[in-house]
């Protein structure tokens, strides 16, 4: 049985935050249909790749999700289990916006399954808030964790960015101290990065806005991070992911899902799946649906599936992509390595491993290569120097 996971896309949001490039909509119209073409996209693909999977998580992201009333996302949760195979104890995440929900809310998505609650709180900052056009003050995000957990949610996940324009070291030590003083379990924080096409990266290009780079402070991102990791990790948070934090047996299964490079199918506008292949000289399949609703639902009326590209991985693809995510998570465990893809990128990167090992940005334990957090901090330029 392969270990899979699922991901439902909620598109629907009340608006668009100056800093979100996924994709949503400021509009209600469309909810019935959206989740009459969901159920379809469901059973279209549960045909092809329901047979000899279990389910261990389902994520609920967006957009909102929890502007849906707890019976939408019941209905969903209702589908997908007639239509796949769920472990009893499947870890089930709801993205959660400050200001969407009520204590009693909150008590119903727990009685339709919702396991575990991911909040998007971002600032506890007023003035931060503000700028990030978020509908939520920090009393209001405040209350949202402590009514989650007053409704039975044991399981509480918050989301805070760091390096925003006139954000100083106090400020972020603040906010910090402010989240690890709630009932929470697990911590994602994130470098304010421009995506292109957002409100904010216009706000920047129009000169509106200076981000912390241009205003000649380029190593400040990295001090921030550093910080962020010390703290964390000193205050009970063990870091398994270059972005992500937990109290002990509270990572992320949905998440790990992705940096151990299990099967994942995802449904709605602008998901991404990803499989594994037996067959063929390609070793895994990825593909990926219509963003704008309207097409989604056409698409999906038509021919019960709305998949607009898709690419094939060769092997040597998949290594590239397997070793990036083990080591930017728990660490690349060689043995799997070896049994997966053979010794080639070992042999390949010997002398490189060690070299990084000697000077501190890595540690090897019982066949597990990880990054200290030294390592973490330059994760993505280290990758760049590994050959396949």
């Amino acid at each position: 049985m392969k270990e899979t996971a699922i991901y439902i896309h909620i598109p629907f949001c009340d608006h668009k935050c100056i800093y979100c490039d996924f994709y949503s909509i400021v509009s209600y119209e469309n909810v019935s249909s959206y989740l009459i073409a969901l159920k379809k996209e469901i059973d279209f693909f549960a045909g092809k790749y329901s047979v000899d999977r279990k389910i261990i998580s389902l994520f609920f992201g967006g957009g909102t999700p929890s502007f849906m009333e707890p019976e939408y996302i019941a209905e969903i949760i209702q589908h997908l289990k007639k239509n796949f195979n769920f472990i009893d104890d499947a870890e089930i995440t709801l993205e959660t916006n400050p200001g969407t929900v009520s204590k009693e809310k909150l008590r119903k998505f727990r009685e339709i399954g919702i396991n575990r609650i991911s909040i998007g709180i971002q600032s506890f900052d007023e003035d931060e808030l503000k700028f990030l056009t978020r509908i939520h003050d920090s009393k209001t995000a405040i209350r949202t964790v402590k009514d989650a957990s007053d409704s039975g949610f044991d399981n509480i996940s918050i989301d805070l960015i760091f390096n925003l324009p006139k954000q100083t070291k106090e400020i972020w030590r603040s906010n910090l101290e402010q989240a690890i003083r709630l009932p929470i379990k697990h911590i994602s924080t994130y470098s304010l990065i421009l995506e292109h096409g957002t409100i904010l990266n216009k706000m920047v290009l129009d000169g509106k806005v200076k981000m912390q780079s241009t205003e000649g402070r380029e190593d400040y991102d990295a001090d921030l991070y550093q910080f962020t990791i010390d703290f964390l990790t000193q205050h009970g948070f063990n870091q398994y992911e270059v972005s992500n934090f937990s109290r002990d047996g509270k990572e992320c299964v949905h998440n790990n899902a992705y940096w151990r490079y299990k099967d994942y199918l995802s449904f709605g506008t602008s998901a991404h799946s990803f499989v594994n292949l037996t067959t063929g000289k390609a070793g895994g399949k990825r593909w990926w649906n219509y963003s704008a609703l309207n097409l989604y639902n056409n698409a999906i009326e038509k021919n019960g599936q709305a998949v607009i590209g898709e690419e094939l991985l060769t092997q040597n693809e998949m290594l590239e992509e397997y070793v990036m995510l083990a080591l930017r998570s728990k660490g690349l465990d060689l043995i799997e390595l070896k049994n997966l893809f053979g010794n080639r990128w070992f042999e390949h990167n010997k002398n490189f491993l060690t070299q990084l090992r000697k000077e501190n940005f890595l540690t090897t334990k019982n066949n597990l290569i990880s990054f200290t957090p030294k390592g973490y901090a330059i994760c993505d330029e280290i990758l760049t120097k590994m050959k396949n």
